[in-house]
């Protein structure tokens, strides 16, 4: 639930509004409190699309279709006036949370309540059903969970099967990745209730594994994979299988009908619903019910008289203001609104998030709630450097967010210091996941820390979004990465290699000190270069060889390979003994690197061996870069310095868990809502594009750069793609 906007009216006919439930591009729905004291959902059709007759007839049949069917597993219609000018309709409110909302925050649903969920929703389909309609958008949004049962909801697209008003060939109604494959086509006339069966199918693949059964992605992708490939099921309780893979099935005559489905769900096996602490669900998800009936139970009682004969779209006074004596309520409200736009135009609201004891407030007096990110960092440690880098990016990212004056809730941080140590990450983790006002965490600095928390924060079904972290083959729902793996810097150091040195023998120097790390990047760039034409020699530097003598002899041994490049995957103190060796054995040719080797104390330790040395990195320097003119101009004016590496790219993760929590009905999501709502959001930022697709192993693309040590400072070439163009 979100408080009432400013423009946001305080009744609708009978009903005084309480708090947003949610909104779309067809209107906004309100929890209100009817003149008998009972809870309900209203729903009010934006203004814009009231004006459309063609609109405000479908809303009618939308009326007219709900009112129809009579099922203890759908939610009643109470009221609706589609006549009126803002036209509304009332349905009984069920304070639980959606399928869709459980999921994501307490994870999939056991196989008994699976079975339950499954039997009662055929139950509600066959009324659907029988009243000769198909509901059309059956999906974990449109279910909300009861103690007693679920509740199917929204019947905004339900027909009747020869109803041509959605039946045109090629228009597609419906939400991608629960549609039947008739619906994928266009097929209107062909959609019966065989497509509401499909439909549900996928919900229950859905609540029993965390994942849709054609995969995420784009809506085209996920209506391609629909119509052409075969659920993915892993993850269903075997015996759900073979009825789900009939559910799915291409061709809707080969689906079974939702009166079998609930007879074979019913008469599985027997009636466990008391089992396990006495109900239908799970403890994690009953709890989550019960936070979402006592909020509801909180709300204030409102007396019936209070909006009687109130002009809707008028009253958006809060309960705690009161007009000034002389002033007419009515009057009273439109100056309030007026100087409360006034008030948003003319100053920013900037707070200062690690500011404790501090609720900002919006224009009207509204005061906003507030939502905890925490960032978990290296501030202390080995790599202190980016830690305080990203520390600072992304509190000018909460400072942005803070000063929207569109926000729904002010954005408090927390910072955690792990200074490096798996040990204290884990701890770490540890607090944040059981602090249930934290909703996401941007950390942490490495990949050791990185590797100690995943699973503690899975767990917990705690967002984590890492900004510096290289690892390969993390997995884990709750893990986003938005810089690539560690091992894809070897794509950089191939294309100046074949691109721009055309180099024909180059020699791969391994440092064992950097472990897996450096063996991956030469590997990588031997079998990337391996052809008669490129020819590659593989050397190891021990991790215990570290004197001069071993880098002399290392150095005279690419001279003596005849080599023209050398790529070094060392750190930045052995890159500079060996760049001073090959100076000293007469070596001119290409010499390259990784971002390990691209530290200010490489030029100090290297003089002027270090000229001329390219690396290759997942960071950019923002003050070359158009698109990040303002945040460098921001943290100028913050810290007084130009920004450094990965500063850019931890705003642009506080940004990208920001847009998660900002998307339409997000306010105050839950964790794993978050979660979901990461995958599934388009993000452009000042650095990189985060876009997650189930076929890639991070959310980046073209986050790869070079940069070249020249003069005594590292300049910026760009990202590679166009460097070595």
């Amino acid at each position: 639930m979100e408080p009432l906007r400013g423009a946001d009216p305080a009744g609708i006919a009978g009903y005084r509004l309480l708090r947003r439930l949610g909104a779309g591009g067809m209107g906004v729905v309100y929890l209100a409190r009817s003149g008998s004291g009972s809870l309900a959902a209203v729903k009010v059709i934006r203004a814009a699309h009231a004006d459309d007759p063609g609109f405000r007839a479908r809303f009618r049949r939308e009326v007219e279709t709900a009112g129809r069917v009579t099922s203890p597993w759908v939610v009643p219609l109470l009221d609706a006036d589609p006549d009126a000018e803002s036209p509304w309709l009332a349905t009984a409110f069920v304070p639980g949370p959606s399928l869709a909302e459980a999921v994501e925050e307490c994870g999939p649903l056991p196989y008994r309540s699976v079975r339950f969920l499954g039997a009662r929703l055929a139950e509600a389909l066959e009324a659907v059903h029988g009243a000769g309609l198909v509901h059309r958008d059956v999906k974990p949004g449109n279910v909300l969970l009861a103690v007693d049962g679920p509740r199917m909801i929204d019947f905004g697209i339900a027909r009747m099967p020869e109803d041509t008003a959605l039946t045109a060939s090629g228009m597609v109604v419906g939400s991608p990745g629960f549609l039947s494959p008739e619906q994928a086509r266009g097929r209107g006339r062909e959609i019966g209730p065989a497509s509401d069966v499909f439909s549900l199918g996928c919900l229950l693949a859905f609540a029993a594994t965390g994942e849709r059964p054609f995969g995420r992605g784009s809506a085209a992708e996920a209506l391609v994979r629909t119509v052409h490939d075969e659920p993915d099921l892993d993850g269903v309780p075997a015996p759900l299988l073979l009825l789900l893979r009939n559910c799915l099935a291409k061709e809707p005559g080969s689906r079974p009908p939702v009166a079998d489905i609930r007879r074979v769900l019913d008469g599985t096996e027997p009636d466990d619903r008391n089992s396990e602490g006495g109900g239908w669900l799970p403890e994690s998800s009953t709890r989550l019910i019960a936070r979402r009936s006592t909020a509801a139970l909180a709300l204030p009682a409102v007396e019936a008289t209070e909006v009687s004969g109130a002009p809707p779209g008028i009253d958006t006074v809060h309960d705690s203001e009161e007009p000034p004596k002389g002033a007419t309520r009515r009057r009273f409200l439109v100056l309030g609104s007026a100087a409360g736009v006034l008030a948003a135009g003319a100053t920013a609201a900037w707070w200062t998030a690690d500011r404790p004891g501090r609720a900002s407030t919006r224009g009207g007096g509204t005061r906003l709630p507030r939502t905890v990110v925490a960032l978990h960092a290296d501030l202390t440690g080995g790599h202190k450097a980016a830690g305080l880098a990203q520390e600072n990016g992304v509190r000018l990212a909460v400072d942005h967010l803070n000063s929207r004056t569109d926000r729904g809730f002010d954005l408090a941080l927390q910072v955690h210091d792990d200074a490096g140590s798996p040990t204290r990450a884990r701890r770490i983790a540890r607090q944040l996941a059981a602090d249930k006002r934290v909703r996401a965490v941007i950390g942490p600095t490495t990949d050791a820390c990185a590797e100690a928390v995943v699973a503690e924060y899975q767990k917990a079904l705690l967002p984590v979004v890492s900004v510096s972290v290289g690892l390969e083959g993390v997995t884990y729902r709750t893990y986003a990465a938005t810089r690539p793996p560690d091992r894809n810097l070897a794509a950089p150091l191939v294309a100046y290699l074949v691109r721009t040195a055309r180099a024909r023998r180059t020699v791969l120097i391994d440092d064992a000190a950097e472990g897996d790390f450096s063996w991956n990047i030469c590997a990588s760039v031997g079998d990337a270069m391996r052809s008669g034409r490129h020819a590659t020699t593989r050397r190891t530097l021990a991790a215990e060889d570290d004197t001069a003598d071993d880098f002399r002899a290392l150095a005279e041994s690419v001279v003596d390979a005849e080599a023209d490049a050398v790529v070094f995957a060392g750190g930045h103190a052995r890159a500079a003994k060996l760049a001073v060796a090959l100076r000293g054995a007469g070596y001119s040719g290409v010499r390259l690197a990784t971002e390990r080797a691209l530290d200010p104390r490489f030029l100090a330790s290297a003089g002027n061996a270090a000229e001329g040395w390219v690396f290759a990195t997942a960071f950019l320097d923002p003050t070359r870069v158009t698109a990040a003119k303002s945040f460098v101009t921001a943290y100028r004016e913050r810290f007084g310095t130009a920004p450094p590496w990965y500063s850019a790219e931890a705003y642009d993760a506080a940004l990208f868990v920001g847009r998660a929590m900002t998307t339409p009905g997000a306010s105050g999501a839950a964790r794993g809502t978050i979660v979901g709502r990461l995958r599934d959001i388009d993000y452009r930022g000042i650095t990189k594009r985060l876009r997650y697709t189930s076929s890639s192993t991070g959310y980046t693309v073209k986050a790869l750069y070079l940069f070249r040590a020249s003069g005594g400072r590292f300049r910026f070439l760009g990202q590679y793609e166009d460097a070595t163009a």
